[in-house]
């Protein structure tokens, strides 16, 4: 039996005083006199505890941002564009004007169903995060396959800041090759400055120092050696390494899933170019 019950069967019943009854159950007498109140007019419901969530909530986002919220992830994803809890809060302080905590956002969209359960995965507190200081410190590169709307396969090389996570370069090509590597980066540098160092995978386009103990240079480091830029290259089997150029092509290849499948080079170029635009200058950076 709760002690309100036990509380009203002692006034009510047995007659016992209120002063007296608070005493022997070491509670007050006015939340006594409340119970007996509130039993006159409800019954048993007296019995059950009243909810203490507040009658209002003056800090709740309005209604109509909840909905702007779920109409900005539907619209971002829908472009193949990144749409979590920091892209939202930024497009709502740039083109809404509204301050919403990334919390918030993260709590309404799992409210609404738009957030998968997503697997358990390694703690990001076991990585050892690197990353350039400064801008031109350090460069990123590689290259990853995309097949046109006939299915004629193509390559896409892509060079990013390291510090900045700027794309520097992002280009289409038949086939990458050595000499596309060392024009593509020429390029970047008239346009960019050079960089300190740079840091590749152990491809044949990217390095022939490790090519079964032949040695010597390709076109591409030769230009580096030229130039005394550092050249990095990451101990094979350890792609988290180059995880940051890795993930950029990951977010690239979302948004060409979500765009008209090209038919040619030029055409792939064209949505390279416009995809670089808005990543670099219309979409929030966390580098």
């Amino acid at each position: 039996m709760s002690k309100a019950r036990l509380v009203i069967t002692a006034v009510l019943v047995e007659g016992r005083s209120q002063s007296q009854v608070a005493r022997d159950y070491g509670v007050s007498q006015s939340w006594i006199s409340r119970l007996i109140k509130r039993y006159t007019l409800e019954g048993d419901a007296a019995f059950t505890p009243r909810s203490k969530r507040p009658h209002t909530s003056p800090r709740r986002l309005p209604r109509s941002t909840i909905d702007l919220i779920i109409e900005l992830r539907r619209t971002l994803t829908g472009k193949g564009l990144d749409a979590g809890p920091h892209t939202i809060a930024w497009h709502l302080q740039h083109h809404h004007h509204l301050q919403v905590s990334t919390a918030s956002i993260s709590r309404h969209l799992h409210a609404a169903g738009l957030v998968e359960p997503a697997p358990a995965k390694r703690p990001k507190s076991s990585y050892i995060r690197f990353a350039a200081a400064q801008p031109n410190e350090r460069w990123q590169a590689d290259f990853t396959h995309w097949r046109l709307a006939a299915g004629t396969d193509t390559e896409i090389l892509s060079w990013l800041d390291d510090c900045s996570r700027l794309a520097i370069s992002v280009t289409a090509h038949r086939r990458v090759t050595a000499t596309t590597v060392a024009n593509e980066f020429t390029k970047a540098v008239a346009q960019h400055g050079i960089p300190y160092s740079t840091l590749t995978d152990n491809g044949m386009v990217f390095t022939t120092r490790f090519a079964g103990g032949k040695g010597g240079r390709n076109s591409y480091e030769a230009e580096l050696h030229r130039l005394g830029i550092r050249q990095i290259n990451s101990t094979p089997n350890h792609p988290t390494t180059c995880g940051k150029v890795e993930r950029f092509q990951q977010t690239l290849k979302k948004w060409l899933t979500h765009q008209p499948k090209a038919t040619t080079i030029d055409e792939l170029q064209t949505q390279l170019d416009a995809f670089t635009d808005e990543y670099n200058y219309r979409r929030p950076h966390r580098s």
